[in-house]
């Protein structure tokens, strides 16, 4: 299967029910298919070796995507909040493609290639000769092209196949299995993972989706009502920002039946908040990767509503991603590729058909499938899979590892503390110590010596940073995700 057939076996089906929504306008799932098709075709008649999409979401998003299926050329989202020297080895690196943007001035991108977004829905943009469109797409070919530095160096290319992509959509997803008042509310970015995933599996079950081109609180609660959204998915961040907008207020979404999480590691106090305003929602919280095509392990809402109602090891389980889906294959290893037992924290890989683990001039995955997510994690005696941060960020003091989370998540729940960054420092003596970098709340106030105090009264002595500093803000990527690499230099300056 490959993505083509995902919207063609929609269109077919579902015909002039409502797709894509942004603002005022709207696609069926008709309309979708023949734009996507008429500008595959233009695509291929400008000789295009892939499709370029530098912009935020609206109706010209799914179009390019499916377009680019069509043609069998790799769709490829662009961060559109990169600064020109970040930009301008992305474009080179892509110099055959059409560069669809929001007008014509993308640095370095050949004018001859260049497409404004607003142009993929003119009808009039089209192929001024006739041109055959593949009659097949073999799933073995590049379907999507990501850029992915997570939090912590240059972008690597990761390249998804279509297989990768079906093989996620079909395991979760019920074809047009959604029902007629389903809406789905997406403001993650096209140039994430989610991005990509919530489209396509919303367009395979038949859903509505509600596009906001920029995210805030206000705004956000207002599509949910005016939409009549049932499911929306949000990183931290956001959620964070829904949270203090509320400000202990009902979020009063009596259509929203699910509200997914992922992206990053969420604050339990956002989450106990969230999950008191927003009562009768069922939250999920899902964990996945670039290189695995999406998610590989959820925590559904009868762990969330356990935990809330005093469920003490559901209680627990909040800090898990919960568990994996079928089809994917999870073990836990020491750094000598020892697979660990229950509940001994160490190195996650893991194997399915959704994974992909390769890269433009590589691949990670080894001769029996396994991928090194370089993520940190252990699993409970019930499955539930913990994931204590990036390997990278381990803190080594004395020879003990100490996941800077643990850390963070206790900081945060100081009354005074909206967020939190633990990094290690170098030492002489001890080869890291523990450093934390803390922002306050509107009108709060704390010392060093009182978060100090608080620190040790949750954390044993050896996890107590020694060094507390604050901050206005702490660094984090689009989707939510910690900087520490900023927050270290910053430390280190």
């Amino acid at each position: 299967m490959n993505l083509s057939l995902v919207l063609e076996m929609a269109s077919s089906t579902l015909d002039d029910r409502p797709a894509i929504v942004f603002g005022d306008r709207q696609l069926s799932f008709a309309e979708l298919d023949a734009a996507a098709r008429r500008c595959a075709a233009a695509f291929l008649e400008m000789g295009a070796t892939g499709v370029v999409y530098f912009g935020a979401n609206d109706l010209a998003f799914p179009v390019a995507v499916f377009a680019a299926a069509f043609a069998d050329l790799p769709f490829i989202p662009l961060n559109y909040r990169l600064g020109e020297e970040q930009l301008a080895p992305l474009v080179e690196a892509n110099r055959g493609a059409v560069m669809v943007s929001e007008g014509t001035d993308l640095p370095g991108a050949d004018p001859a290639m260049l497409v404004p977004r607003d142009r993929l829905l003119d009808p009039t943009f089209r192929a001024r000769g006739e041109v055959e469109l593949p009659p097949f797409v073999d799933p073995e070919e590049v379907a999507i092209v990501l850029y992915t530095s997570g939090t912590s160096g240059t972008p690597k290319a990761a390249l998804l196949r279509h297989r990768h992509l079906t093989s996620y959509i079909i395991g979760t997803v019920e074809f047009a299995g959604a029902e007629e008042d389903q809406a789905a509310l997406v403001t993650v970015p096209p140039y994430h993972i989610a991005g990509l995933a919530n489209l396509l599996s919303n367009v395979y079950a038949g859903r509505r989706i509600v596009y906001l081109e920029t995210f805030d609180a206000p705004t956000w609660l207002d599509a949910v009502r005016r939409h009549g959204v049932t499911q929306a998915m949000v990183v931290p961040t956001m959620l964070a920002r829904v949270v203090h907008h509320l400000d202990g207020a009902p979020a009063d979404t009596p259509s929203l039946r699910t509200l997914s999480y992922g992206g990053a590691r969420m604050p339990l106090p956002v989450l106990e908040a969230a999950l008191e305003a927003f009562e009768g929602t069922g939250f999920v919280n899902a964990y996945g990767l670039t290189e695995t095509s999406s998610t590989i392990a959820l925590l559904g809402p009868e762990d969330h509503d356990a935990a809330f109602a005093g469920d003490d090891v559901a209680r627990v389980r909040l800090g898990s991603v919960g568990k994996v889906l079928p089809g994917i294959e999870v073990e836990v290893r020491d750094e000598d590729g020892t697979i660990l037992p229950v509940g001994e924290p160490g190195l996650v890989f893991l194997r399915g058909e959704q994974v992909s683990g390769e890269y433009q001039g590589g691949n990670a995955v080894d001769d029996q499938g396994w991928f090194p997510t370089k993520d940190r994690g252990w699993i409970d005696a019930d499955g539930y899979l913990f994931i204590e941060g990036r390997a990278d960020d381990t803190i080594i003091r004395g020879g003990e590892n100490i996941a800077p989370a643990e850390i963070e998540d206790v900081l945060r729940r100081h009354p005074a503390i909206v967020d939190a960054a633990v990094v290690g420092v170098p030492d002489e003596e001890w080869g890291q110590q523990i450093a934390a970098v803390v922002v306050l709340g509107a009108g709060r106030t704390a010392s060093v010596d009182e978060l100090h105090d608080y620190c040790q009264e949750h954390l044993r002595g050896s996890k107590t940073p020694y060094r507390i500093e604050f901050r206005d803000e702490l660094p984090h990527t689009p989707t939510g995700k910690l900087l520490r690499r900023e927050v270290l230099a910053d430390l280190l300056r």
